[in-house]
């Protein structure tokens, strides 16, 4: 081993008996059981659902206070104790307001404190003290050890010693302060690692409040999804994933993400558009249904987006002629279009246009932006690499994210791998290198990681790609034909909305092809699975999230509303654990204000996917791996220097 590498380790384990502990306890680590996994995507910017299912570890809680408290408390007493534990200040101000005197309280504030420590005991029971210790609330980190490690026979001996420290929290008006942060350290206790497969931007209205939520969890990571990778690309300079962003926002009524929360002006974008465009059914707004706005706020909008969709149709084009491997000549729809006659021709046949919006657009140079809009990108594209809650946003969601991520022996991607119809992985040519498969997912991730370290750069290769990897036919994050956003706005023929999707997303029921991906990226397909998202599983349908003999599972089930009414269900989550993994299916979540009266969650049966034989232990994790280099260069170490 690198000697130097040994010498920078001895100045951390100074002494023979620094690296003799650390040993002892990383392997005394490895033998303990693995962490509880928990997977969940396309949040769609659904903040409240998000943070619900974060709360109660899609069941978990819930199962273990069940498991403890069974045969000592009432339903109603664990109904009362889990909601406390999901939402503690809001249940806590709901229970001291239903209490009739100080005595009462007090006897509550005490059984639920004593409650609560059994409670973190059995929720940490696979965990180090050391581990659960940084899980604790640091103010009450000396009394909470004192209350949990005690033996029968300092129960017995100390009884009064233990009475007192829960009768000065109370009395020293602590109670509250100790039972939330108490109810927070179980949630974390009870999911070691999140996944988050992708697409936490677009359609809903809160997706910075889930950034906030995943920079200050524990331990995470994401797997981009193609709305993820928009707002990636308008950070790194791409001024066509940018004018996406924007379109869409105005799509679902939430430019306030773009003007309120990120500080970016949209003023200039209305100017033109005031300008240049009316009232226009087609692009009206999706208004949310707890939502109101005006009819002048209505127009704006629809002004808005008329004039940012034209702009990102004017923009595409440049892109797809200097790129003619992304073989999208198809798709210079502008180009297509007789304005004289209102109509466009596509693969050979006419089609008549409505509620056109071409004010600015040369019939001659039709990709042509007018100096005004020109501006106008430009503007917002500063405005949008300048906000620095943006910024911070997009380099955890750069830092934490990847386009597909090997953990635990499972394959999480959100979208698809490429496939032809004969279940061979596609093949694209970029720069005169042949990719497919899994080389063709680190070409893509390459162009992008690229394009976020030269965001000057907004019409070299790597921008021009992350682009490609929102709509092009061989990006594993789109998996379609052709977006076919054109063709919705303006042609009624329902027939030129369908957009075809790759074969992945039928061939993904065979066991034979799922087996052959994961041999693919190098995983061994007896015990693997491939993770997926992005496409709403319709189980209103019959459709089975689970495919391929359980090679294959897919959690996107629909946390956007948008979907709800086709999935018939809201969403997806995914539970692994040393014994096994397990699909869980949400309701639709109302508000935490029917939870706290009611005592009722939103979850449906859990569906077990695939169960250990043997109970799966941190050795055979990835933080096992880690773990093993680092008893590995210890030993080295402890040769090294002080064996020799």
């Amino acid at each position: 081993m690198n000697k130097k590498f040994l010498d920078l380790l001895a100045e951390k384990f100074d002494s023979e008996e620094k690296v003799i502990n650390e040993i002892i306890n990383l392997e005394a680590i490895l033998n303990l059981p693995k962490g509880t996994e928990h997977f969940v995507s396309d949040l769609h910017g659904e903040y409240q659902s998000f943070q619900h299912v974060l709360r109660n570890g899609s069941g978990r809680v819930r199962e273990k206070i069940v498991e403890l408290f069974e045969s000592d408390l009432s339903e109603e007493e664990i109904n009362e104790l889990t909601t406390l534990v999901y939402y503690p200040e809001d249940k806590l101000t709901l229970i001291k307001d239903s209490m009739n005197n100080k005595e009462q309280l007090h006897r509550w504030y005490s059984d639920t404190i004593k409650n609560m420590i059994k409670l973190i005991s059995f929720a940490s029971s696979k965990y180090t003290r050391s581990k659960l210790r940084k899980a604790l609330p640091q103010q009450f980190v000396y009394i909470i050890e004192e209350l949990l490690y005690k033996t029968d026979e300092e129960l017995t001996n100390k009884q009064p010693y233990y009475k007192v420290i829960v009768e000065r929290v109370i009395s020293l008006g602590q109670a509250d302060k100790l039972i939330i942060g108490l109810a927070y350290c179980t949630q974390r206790l009870v999911v070691d690692h999140l996944h988050v497969v992708g697409d936490i931007y677009d359609r809903g209205p809160e997706p910075d409040k889930i950034m906030d939520t995943l920079i200050n969890y524990h331990s995470v990571d994401i797997q981009w999804g193609n709305h993820d990778v928009l707002w990636l690309g308008a950070y790194a300079g791409s001024k066509v994933c940018l004018a996406n962003i924007l379109r869409i926002c105005a799509r679902y009524d939430n430019l306030d993400i773009i003007e309120d929360v990120y500080g970016i002006n949209l003023r200039p974008l209305l100017n033109l558009a005031e300008k240049y465009y009316e009232d226009n059914p087609a692009f009206r707004p999706k208004i949310h249904s707890d939502e109101k706005i005006t009819d002048e706020e209505r127009l704006q909008i629809t002004k808005m987006h008329q004039a940012i969709a034209i702009i990102q149709f004017k923009l595409e084009m440049p892109i797809i002629k200097r790129r003619p491997f992304f073989n999208m000549s198809e798709r210079l729809l502008l180009e297509k279009v007789d304005y004289e006659k209102n109509e466009i021709t596509l693969q050979g046949k006419m089609y008549p246009l409505e509620n056109t919006c071409f004010a600015t657009v040369n019939p001659d140079k039709p990709e042509e932006l007018l100096e005004e809009e020109q501006e106008v990108i430009n503007k917002l594209l500063f405005s949008v690499q300048h906000s620095e809650k943006l910024a911070r946003h997009m380099k955890f969601l750069m830092k934490k994210g990847s386009l597909y991520l090997k953990y635990n022996g499972n394959l999480l991607i959100h979208g698809c791998i490429p496939l032809d119809e004969k279940g061979n992985m596609e093949k694209m040519v970029i720069e005169n290198t042949t990719y497919a498969g899994r080389d063709l997912l680190d070409i893509f991730e390459y162009h992008l990681r690229q394009s976020f370290l030269h965001p000057e750069e907004t019409d070299d290769l790597s921008t021009d790609m992350v682009w490609y990897l929102w709509t092009g036919e061989y990006s594993s994050l789109f998996g379609k034909r052709a977006m076919t956003t054109f063709e919705r706005y303006f042609i009624k023929d329902k027939g030129t909305h369908k957009e075809t999707k790759n074969p992945y997303y039928y061939l993904r029921e065979n066991e034979e092809i799922c087996r052959r991906i994961l041999s693919d990226f190098d995983l061994d397909p007896e015990h693997s699975h491939i993770i997926n998202g992005h496409t709403p599983v319709k189980e209103i349908e019959g459709e089975n999230p689970i495919k391929a003999n359980g090679k294959m599972i897919v959690i996107d089930g629909g946390f956007s509303k948008a979907y709800q009414s086709t999935t018939g269900i809201a969403g997806y989550t995914l539970l692994y654990n040393s014994y096994g993994m397990k699909l869980v299916a949400h309701k639709h979540f109302n508000s935490k204000e029917n939870l706290l009266e009611n005592g009722t969650d939103v979850l449906s049966v859990k569906r077990v996917v695939d169960e250990e034989v043997e109970r799966k232990l941190v050795r055979e994790t990835n933080v096992g791996a880690e773990l093993l280099e680092e008893v590995s260069a210890l030993k080295s170490l402890l040769q090294y220097r002080y064996m020799n």
